[in-house]
């Protein structure tokens, strides 16, 4: 029974693998499950029995994707006890995390296209607007923020980031594009800063 349970493990990390290469560099639309399961040396058969179709693989890999990120983003804002430069540190964390070329195409360009809106924030909520959520209601807790809506603080901000990394993107050749969507970002962020605290 493990040894059937750690081949399964194996073929799917593979299928996983090879789709997240293919989405990446060619997208959704000009991927096809026949070129995935040819790289792999497998099977249409195995590919649906664990994914069903192209959309649910993708589905898998978007989740994926969207975890690692938010687990970068947390990992980088751990670095400081300050609760201001976690801040920062996170949402610089997410934006350079998001304009690699492994997660922009499958994150911010094919994922609300393929999955649609409302499946792609609810996975987007569960993951990198989490951590950005749970960070803002814990330093308006603490007197850090003025006293706006934590959601809204949320949406606006996250928001803001995804429409600043698809403007990095888009500008491959402006070297300076990702500092200064940081020193901007970092400006939205000081202008909800507690006057008090400063």
């Amino acid at each position: 029974m493990r040894k059937n349970k750690m081949e399964t493990d194996v073929t799917v990390q593979k299928l996983l693998i090879t789709a997240r290469k293919h989405f990446t560099e060619k997208g959704y639309a000009n991927t096809t499950l026949e070129g995935i399961v040819t790289e792999t040396n497998m099977t249409r058969g195995a590919l649906y029995h664990h994914f069903k179709h192209k959309k649910g693989l993708f589905l898998h890999i978007f989740d994926l994707v969207q975890k690692e990120v938010g687990e970068r983003v947390e990992k980088e804002a751990l670095k400081s006890e300050d609760s201001w430069q976690q801040l920062l540190l996170g949402c610089q964390a997410f934006l350079s995390a998001v304009v690699e070329e492994q997660n922009l195409k499958i994150l911010l360009i094919d994922g609300p296209a393929v999955l649609g809106w409302d499946v792609f924030r609810l996975i987007d909520e569960q993951n990198s607007m989490r951590h950005l959520r749970e960070q803002l209601q814990d330093m308006k807790n603490q007197g850090y923020l003025k006293p706006l809506s934590v959601d809204a603080m949320t949406h606006c901000l996250s928001g803001a980031m995804n429409e600043a990394a698809l403007w990095i993107a888009g500008n491959p050749d402006d070297k300076n594009a990702l500092e200064d969507a940081i020193a901007t970002i970092t400006k939205l962020l000081e202008g909800l800063k507690n006057e008090a605290k400063q």
